[in-house]
C-alpha cells in the first residue's frame, strides 16, 4: 500500500502562490506516476490538474498551464504543485494521487481557496 499526505493549502488572493506538498511512503517503488486532481464547489468529479511520471515526463490541464507547475523530490518521496496567478475557479479540495499498476492511491485532500 501507499500512504500519501498533502499539505499546503490556505486562502489566498487572487494572483498569489501557493504551493502544495505530497508526501509519499510505503510501497513507493509500485508507483509510475504522480498526479494533482481537484474538486471544485459543486462539480461532481474531480478534474486532472498535473501529473508526473517516474521519468520525469509531465502534462497539465489547459486551464492551469502557465500557471501551475509540477515537480518532484525523489529523494524525500515528494511531489509539489506550484501554483502561481490563482484564480478564483482553482478554488477546489486538491488531491493527490499515486498511480501503481493495479490502480491508485488518493490523499485526503487539501482546501485550496481563492478570495479577495
Amino acid at each position: 500500500q501507499v500512504q500519501l499526505v498533502e499539505s499546503g493549502g490556505g486562502l489566498v488572493q487572487p494572483g498569489g502562490s501557493l504551493r502544495l506538498s505530497c508526501a509519499a511512503s510505503g510501497s513507493i517503488g509500485s508507483i509510475y506516476a504522480m498526479a494533482w486532481y481537484r474538486q471544485g464547489p459543486g462539480k461532481q468529479r474531480a478534474e486532472l490538474v498535473a501529473s508526473i511520471s517516474t521519468g520525469g515526463r509531465t502534462d497539465y490541464a489547459d486551464s492551469v498551464k502557465g500557471r501551475f507547475t509540477i515537480s518532484r523530490d525523489t529523494a524525500n518521496d515528494t511531489v509539489y504543485l506550484q501554483m502561481n496567478n490563482l484564480k478564483f475557479e482553482d478554488t477546489a479540495v486538491y488531491y493527490c494521487k499515486a498511480q501503481i499498476p493495479t490502480g491508485g492511491y488518493w490523499g485526503q485532500g487539501t482546501q485550496v481557496t481563492v478570495s479577495s
